[in-house]
């Protein structure tokens, strides 16, 4: 009988290892439900003004980020004491040598009594303990999203938080989501979401990732200025980034429609705040419009009426439009 047939290599590679099992269907899932229940969490955080709870689970935080280990699990060295005095020593050392036949005469009685009671509860270890920590840096809108990609490594990215969770991603050192955001901001700044962009950047203007999205924003609303201008969202930015948006030389806007929304934030400023005039709230936009490019009809029928912009604004920006233009066949002869 011959020899029997050695198994080619090539067919051993080809044969499906079924060694290693991975079913992941319904693990995000289970890790966001685990999130959700009180009961199944140890650490809950109370987020911003309003300290909304935001429960989670410590050593899922503690494996997913550096920061959140270092807060809930090292605590700092305790420093080193000065050795009490001699004097101190003793004293301590008298009283529990006067103490000690006391508890023996108690631990006796006890013991004869039938039963032994505990004297001192047993203390829970630390990494054990339910924590509470407050949380005044983020929203709880933001929080509550960075929470729920650490457990369960999914979450679903809004313009209205995005500036936040991308600081927080940062803050945190979840560098996958803070990528994630910065790649996300190309394909969500739009006409629809660069004013909840921006009013989201007042929130997180002291951290560093808010520079680099906010000058993307500005750089959309340069190209788009006259639409954005128009948005009844514009009204609900902050009066500083307002002016900051009027004053910009690259902004593609014509003045009567920057003067129409200096005017329509200002309205809407008056209508929150009973005790501000209109005339000084506009006031503090004047300076950024340019009304000698305002046509002169339009100057006098939709500006001048409304007694908003001072008279000599409006007579220095006729005056400036009936100046004759020099050209080289009207202008003056060079000796």
């Amino acid at each position: 009988m011959g020899p029997m047939p050695e198994a080619s290599g090539s067919g051993m590679a080809d044969e499906e290892d079924y060694s290693t099992f991975e079913n992941k269907t319904g693990l995000a899932e289970d890790m966001k439900f685990l999130a959700s229940m009180p009961e199944l969490c140890d650490v809950t955080f109370l987020v911003g003004d309003t300290r909304e709870p935001v429960c989670a689970v410590k050593a899922v935080l503690a494996a997913r980020s550096r920061v959140f280990h270092k807060m809930l699990y090292q605590t700092p060295s305790p420093q080193r004491k000065k050795e009490p005095p001699v004097r101190e020593n003793k004293i301590r050392l008298f009283l529990k040598r006067s103490s000690e036949p006391l508890l023996n005469l108690q631990n006796a009685a006890q013991q004869r009594s039938g039963f032994t009671q505990q004297l001192a509860p047993i203390q829970e270890p630390q990494s054990q303990q339910h924590h509470t920590l407050i949380i005044e840096e983020f929203e709880p809108d933001v929080f509550r999203q960075l929470i729920e990609y650490i457990h369960t490594g999914c979450v679903t990215l809004q313009p209205r938080t995005l500036l936040g969770v991308m600081n927080a991603a940062d803050y945190y050192g979840l560098d996958e989501l803070r990528r994630a955001c910065a790649g996300f901001v190309q394909c969500c700044i739009t006409v629809d979401t660069v004013c909840a962009l921006l009013a989201s950047a007042e929130r997180y203007i002291q951290y560093k990732c808010t520079k680099s999205l906010v000058q993307k924003v500005l750089e959309f609303v340069d190209e788009h200025g006259n639409e954005v201008l128009n948005l009844g969202s514009f009204t609900l930015l902050p009066q500083h980034v307002v002016r900051l948006i009027l004053a910009r030389e690259e902004l593609r806007a014509d003045e009567f429609t920057k003067f129409q929304a200096a005017l329509m934030w200002s309205k809407k400023y008056c209508d929150n705040n009973q005790n501000t005039q209109l005339k000084d709230v506009i006031g503090n936009f004047i300076e950024y419009i340019q009304f000698h490019k305002i046509p002169a009809t339009v100057l006098m029928q939709e500006v001048n009426p409304l007694s908003l912009v001072p008279p000599e604004i409006i007579m220095n920006a006729l005056a400036y439009q009936t100046q004759p233009v020099l050209t080289p066949e009207n202008s003056l002869p060079t000796e």
